[in-house]
């Protein structure tokens, strides 16, 4: 029996059999579909910018534990999340093909298997963040706030299992709409918190850092309750069956971990060599580098950020395009999006160079030394935008077609020899460079891994993968928990 859903869409395709009579190949088309994913992601940007620059504010000993807490706390996550990004692909190609309640059964799976390795990540990991943070070397004072602040984090992480899996669905059914206006209510609430607890504002105890992570995760409930709300609703559930759907397939979960096992282990990598290694090793020149490596981070999120938002739009229109058999329009996509990607980094990157010393001042404009540290540092971040941007775009197009493998492979290598080794002999032979010698190492693995995914998308090697051809055969556990 085919639903209505279904047959809109396969009228859709046969009307436009190649795909460019609907424009799906425009910039105007594709900025459509990404517009709402890069609000999304300016909108997490200004609200981590805003709750650095709070903590900030408390002194240079807050500024340099929050980042790398907030960052070495995500690093376990992101494997997950990671894996999370393969709902997108399957939900968007199950969509090129009609199969509409396909696409909720995945989300629910993902959700899943998120909250069971969550709850054995927190249990082994929330005990040794004491040891974690000392044995990056980090200063005493700053180690107790660093785990202060980290705890916080890993509780959230629950709440960010309904964000990350509802959030990959809605753009994979192209309503990317719904993730915007969810993000902006939790964002918005999360710096409001933040004023409040961070400072002690309306009668409220002072809370420095802890009101920070506190702040974010009451942001972060607000955002994941609009989600499950909408994902359960009315339309949603209409079209899609989500209420329908809660049954737990061994076969989708198969699927999204073949193919978003290699995505989460190349983002846990990056993530843990950019945290772990980068903070390690810059931490053993003091709590300035590290102050400064925060504020010059906080910054970049202007730059990735949106480009990330513009990059899932792009695997969740590549799939859809694959799904439809029509390869040929997801390449198309794909260029259009990275000129857009290379005009916007292009700018920030002159940006950042132009306006290096006003940023530090801005950040830190009491403390010299870290000051003079973060301008040298923005250079390498001037340099690096318009290699992320290629980056990103091409990373999110092989997503969409289902080529993690390749991605993970080429991630872990970059990260472990270039920038873990490459840092590591940099603070050994040269020391004398400071926080400079990890800093050029991970531009050095930027712009490598740059290359070798615009490599990897021009062979054409994407094109032979198919992700349904041989799906497992399982007897699904059917909990029919209809809510009404």
């Amino acid at each position: 029996m085919t639903d209505k859903p279904t047959l809109l869409l396969q009228n859709e395709i046969a009307d436009s059999p190649r795909g460019e009579a609907t424009g799906e190949t425009s910039l105007k088309y594709m900025l459509k579909l990404a517009g709402p994913m890069v609000v999304t992601n300016i909108s997490f940007t200004v609200m981590q910018f805003v709750d650095r620059f709070m903590v900030s504010r408390l002194g240079t000993e807050s500024l340099a534990a929050i980042l790398p807490a907030g960052i070495i706390s995500f690093v376990p996550a992101c494997f997950m999340l990671g894996v999370m990004t393969s709902v997108n692909t399957f939900v968007s190609q199950s969509l090129g093909k009609g199969q509409t309640r396909d696409c909720s059964n995945y989300c629910w799976q993902a959700i899943y298997l998120g909250l069971a390795y969550l709850t054995l990540l927190i249990a082994i990991v929330w005990p040794a963040a004491p040891w974690i943070f000392r044995t990056l070397g980090h200063e005493p004072a700053v180690v107790n706030l660093e785990v202060i602040y980290f705890r916080i984090m890993l509780y959230a992480q629950f709440i960010a299992i309904f964000i990350w899996a509802t959030s990959q669905f809605f753009m994979g059914v192209h309503r990317p709409v719904i993730t915007m206006y969810a993000a902006i209510i939790g964002q918005t609430v999360n710096i409001a918190a933040n004023y409040v607890l961070i400072f002690g504002n309306f009668g409220f105890p002072a809370m420095g850092i802890a009101g920070a992570g506190w702040g974010t995760f009451i942001g972060m409930a607000i955002n994941a309750g609009i989600l499950m709300a909408m994902f359960l609703g009315g339309e949603i559930n209409s079209n899609f069956a989500s209420r329908r759907t809660m049954k737990i397939s061994l076969a989708k979960m198969v699927d999204l971990f073949k193919v978003g096992f290699p995505a989460g282990f190349g983002f846990f990598v990056n993530m843990a060599f950019w945290g772990i290694i980068l903070f390690g090793l810059v931490g053993r020149f003091g709590k300035e580098s590290l102050a400064a490596t925060s504020a010059v981070f906080s910054c970049m999120n202007v730059s990735f950020m949106p480009i990330a938002g513009l990059g899932t739009a792009l695997t969740a229109a590549v799939g859809k395009s694959i799904g439809q058999g029509r390869k040929n329009i997801a390449i198309k996509q794909t260029s259009t999006c990275l000129r857009v990607a290379l005009l916007y980094m292009g700018l920030v990157g002159i940006c950042f160079f132009i306006f290096r010393n006003n940023l530090m001042a801005f950040w830190a404009p009491d403390d010299k030394e870290v000051v003079r540290i973060g301008i040298s540092l923005f250079i390498f971040a001037a340099v690096f935008q318009v290699f992320d941007g290629i980056l990103i775009i091409y990373y999110h197009a092989l997503c969409g077609a289902g080529d993690t493998l390749w991605l993970a492979i080429v991630e872990a290598l970059g990260s472990t020899i270039i920038m873990g080794l490459g840092g590591f002999c940099m603070i050994t032979f040269f020391p004398e460079f400071g926080a400079l010698g990890p800093w050029g190492t991970a531009t050095v693995k930027i712009i490598v891994v740059a290359f070798a995914n615009r490599w990897r998308f021009k062979s054409n090697k994407w094109m032979e993968i198919d992700l349904f051809k041989r799906r497992p055969i399982g007897v699904p556990i059917e909990i029919e928990a209809v809510i009404e």
